[in-house]
Formats: structure tokens, sequence, C-alpha cells
């Protein structure tokens, strides 16, 4: 649900976020904020409006119920551009004059002007004249006009200079306006839509409100109780958790956890209602190493480098959701920030569609997931040979044209990666200890996989497996109690293909 009334008329669950909505009002006045999609931005901005509406018996029992004036009640201006279709000529004019036509109505002005900016202008003015009241003006999917029309860059250009001049109103109308938030997945720099708008706050990152959207940890447990018996708590989070914004706290995505609780199992529910086809394509075209994805370091420069015809894939993978800040360091004065998976569906899901790309059956990477679980399942190795030398060879020839990209182990190491993680196991990459970096750890059924991945010009010299042993990489895993099993692999540079699957017969090492 979106709808703020509805949600506290309906008996519904709500976790009450008027405490973040307080403390912007205190704190400033014009306001952007981004989060992926299906994050509860349009509830968020819902419930706002509801507020400056002055609807107290909606708010009854929550944060900001006290410490709020119900006495002024304030016009609020809405846009939203959720629904409309914006690939064609004209359309987002269309919509834009719409929606300003259809407020102005509401409001019983008359509505004036041909051109949008000074139309919003315009309402934006008549609306203070007519209440006496300031106007807050309230932006949902600010950027989808843009978003849509990625695909024709000239399209992509004019719908970002007509939404450059239309919010450039609200600056304009300054000393009219009460309030502004405006929201949406993406954040654009350089020749940005807030170029005409440069007075905007930007809370993405600020940890203060890392929170102001999505579900916490004691969200669940508080709100969300009657739900949780018969449900695993850990797996909840394993599944679930993990959104950070510099904040304390992690977060859930609320559509995950609804449809969880709804049907009972776990599922990839965000993941799989929306996904853009274009992601996994654009890192399959950049050749983008999957193992790499899960610890990717940027800058806020670079997370925000969201431009058309250039957009980075750090940038792509954190503003969609795909991607999420897992530690801060300090690399000679510059902050960087430390990438990574939220969680279990992500990294399981995206994997899953990188492989499709290369696979390019949905049946035969299907069938391959379920054989390589199976497999390790029996403790099969020669299987797994058998396996991953069938998949090499399926993967057609223009993938490697005018690309070196079979020279490198990170290739082959991704591609081993993309099939553990997309089967949902426990898989760590460049694992450090103090004698070096493992290239590869799976933790399964009890028993633990170490690989070790060389490109070599001569089969059968063993240097995968010799490498895991002088390394002692299994020293790290003394703790476990857990059967270990060393598993040197070997590529041919030229076949393209496993020259070598050397298995050192599995050990306990003591506690």
């Amino acid at each position: 649900m979106q709808t703020f009334r509805e949600v506290r008329q309906g008996g519904c669950y709500y976790v009450d976020k008027t405490a973040y909505v307080r403390r912007l009002l205190a704190e400033g006045k014009h306001y952007f904020l981004s989060r992926p999609r299906r994050f509860g931005k349009s509830l968020l901005l819902d419930t706002i409006k509801e507020l400056f509406e002055g609807n107290r018996a909606l708010f009854e029992g929550l944060a900001i119920h006290g410490d709020w004036d119900w006495s002024v009640r304030h016009p609020v201006l809405r846009l939203d551009f959720g629904a409309g279709s914006y690939q064609e000529p004209g359309g987002l004019h269309e919509d834009v004059m719409a929606q300003l036509e259809d407020a102005a109505e509401a409001a019983g002005i008359e509505p004036r002007y041909d051109t949008a900016p000074v139309r919003f202008r315009h309402l934006i003015r008549a609306l203070q004249r007519q209440t006496g009241q300031a106007v807050v003006v309230l932006v949902d999917e600010y950027d989808k006009p843009i978003l849509d029309a990625l695909d024709t860059p000239d399209m992509a250009r004019g719908n970002r200079g007509y939404l450059r001049g239309l919010y450039s109103a609200i600056k304009s109308s300054d000393a009219h306006v009460r309030f502004s938030l405006l929201a949406g997945v993406s954040k654009f720099s350089k020749v940005s839509p807030f170029s005409g708008l440069n007075n905007l706050r930007d809370i993405t990152l600020d940890p203060r409100y890392s929170s102001i959207c999505g579900y916490t940890d004691a969200d669940l447990d508080a709100v969300f109780a009657p739900e949780l018996p018969g449900l695993d708590r850990d797996a909840i989070r394993d599944w679930y958790n993990g959104y950070g914004w510099l904040g304390e706290d992690r977060v859930y995505n609320p559509y995950d956890i609804l449809l969880l609780f709804d049907n009972r199992r776990f599922d990839a529910w965000w993941f799989e209602t929306g996904t853009p086809a274009f992601l996994a394509e654009t890192l399959y075209e950049r050749r983008v190493s999957s193992p790499a994805l899960d610890g990717l370091m940027a800058g806020s420069d670079l997370l925000s480098a969201f431009d058309m015809g250039a957009i980075a894939t750090e940038a792509l993978l954190f503003q969609t959701g795909y991607l999420t800040i897992r530690a801060v360091e300090d690399v000679g004065g510059e902050r960087l920030y430390r990438l990574g998976y939220p969680n279990r569906e992500v990294r399981q899901s995206l994997n899953r569609s990188l492989l499709r790309c290369l696979v390019q059956d949905a049946s035969r990477q299907t069938a391959n997931g379920v054989r390589l679980y199976r497999l390790l399942e029996a403790g099969d190795f020669a299987g797994l040979e058998t396996l991953f030398q069938a998949f090499f060879a399926s993967i057609p020839y223009a993938w490697y044209t005018n690309s070196d990209i079979a020279r490198y182990e990170g290739y082959y190491a991704s591609v081993f990666y993309s099939y553990f993680a997309a089967a949902g196991l426990d898989v760590t990459v460049e694992d450090a200890s103090s004698h070096g970096r493992l290239d590869m750890a799976v933790r399964f059924g009890g028993a633990v996989y170490l690989f070790e991945f060389k490109v070599v010009e001569t089969a059968g010299e063993g240097a995968a497996l010799a490498q895991l042993k002088e390394k002692c990489y299994a020293d790290k895993y003394r703790g476990l109690g857990r059967p270990i099993h060393l598993v040197g692999v070997e590529f041919s540079r030229d076949a393209r293909n496993l020259a070598a699957f050397d298995v050192e017969p599995a050990f306990i090492v003591d506690r």
C-alpha cells in the first residue's frame, strides 16, 4: 500500500517513520532522497501530505502527534511520475500539464499559461494566496521520465531538460514554499535535472536518515511480532536484511518482508518484480567480474555518477539496490565506500541473471544449477569437472571476440563464483589470511571447499593445487572441525576450458 490513510484506517501494520519527518521539518526546507524501488518512498511522501493537510486522526499514537500544530493546514502540491509513459515526444509535457490542471481544478483555481514551469509557479503562488499558508511540494519518482527513455538518448536528454525547467519553478517560488521533497531511484550528476534547483539538501547518505525507508530488525520484532512464529529469524536476516546508507541500522526492503509474511516462504520477491533487463546485460557487456562486485570500492562522486551514456557500474548497482555500502574506509584522506551484496536474495538472483546472459538457455542454466548442488551433496568431483567443462564449452565464441578476457584467472573464477552463488551457497572470494588470498571458499553440507584458479600454458602441472598447499590456506579453517577439500582448477588459455581439476582427498583439521 502506498496510501497512508488506507494503511491507518484499515487496521494495517505501520512502521512509524514520523520521527524522521519531524526532524526534516526542524532542520531544513528543501530535500532530495534517493532509494531503490519498492522501499516505501511513495508512502513516505503520502504521510507528509496527510501531515501538512492536518489530518490529525491518522497520526494518533505516532511519534509526531504531540509535536505538531494541528490548527495550521498547508496546501500540498504533489507530482507523481510513477504511472506515466515518457518514451514518446510530448508524453512528458502532456502528463505534467494534466497533473497541474487536476491540482488547480481541485483547489478551484483556473489553470493558466501553456508552459509547465510558468503554470507550476503560478499554481504555487495562487495556492499560497488562496489559503494564506505556504505550499508543500512533493515529487514522486522525479527521475522516471529520464530512466524510461535511456534507450533513446535524445529523448532522455529532452526529458531531462524539460524537468530542469519544471523543478526550477520550486526555487523561484521559494518565498511561497513551506517544504519540498523530491524522491526517486537515481541521483544524476553533472548535467542534472536539478541544475535549476541547487538548494536541495541531499539526505541519501545522511546517517540520521538511513532508516527513513525500509524496516529495521527492531521494527520486525516490535511491529510484526505476530507474523514471526513459524519463520526462522536468522533465515529472514540472511535472505533480506543488509541495506545500509551509513546509519547504524541495516534495513530490509519492505516488499520482501510483506510478501514473506503473506506467502510464508522465502523467495526473491523484490528481485523478480521489476529488475531491469538492462542491468545484467550491461554487466555482461562490460565483462564485469561477478566476484569483484562483492567488494567494489567507490568514492561519493562515483556513487552519484549516473549520467546518460556514462553510467558507472558502481553507481548503477548502488542506486538500484543491487549493491549496498558495507564499510567506510579512509584512504589518504579520501572517504571511500566498500560495496557488497546486501543479502542472499540479491547475491543469488543477480548471479543467476548473469549466468543467463552467458548460457542463453534458461532451462540449461537451471539444470546446471541443480546438478551442481547434487554433485556437491554426493561429493562427486569427477562430475563437477565434467559439468564445468561442458559449461565453458557452451559459452558463445562471440563472448571472447575483441576481448582478451580469456587470459585472466578472474574471468574463470567469475564463472565458478556465479554458479555457486546462484545456487544459494555460502561463497567467499579473495579470503585473506596471513599466507595470502585464497581465490574462493565454499561452505556446504558440513564441509569446506577451497578453490585456487590458474591460467596455464601447459596442462597437468598441478600449480593451483600446489599453491593451496604451499600457502597453507586450510589453516584459517582449523577451528571449524569440518572436512576440508582442496580443489586446484587450471584453465587453458588456448582451449578456453578446464586444463586440470585436481582434488586433495578430504581431511579433517583438528580444532
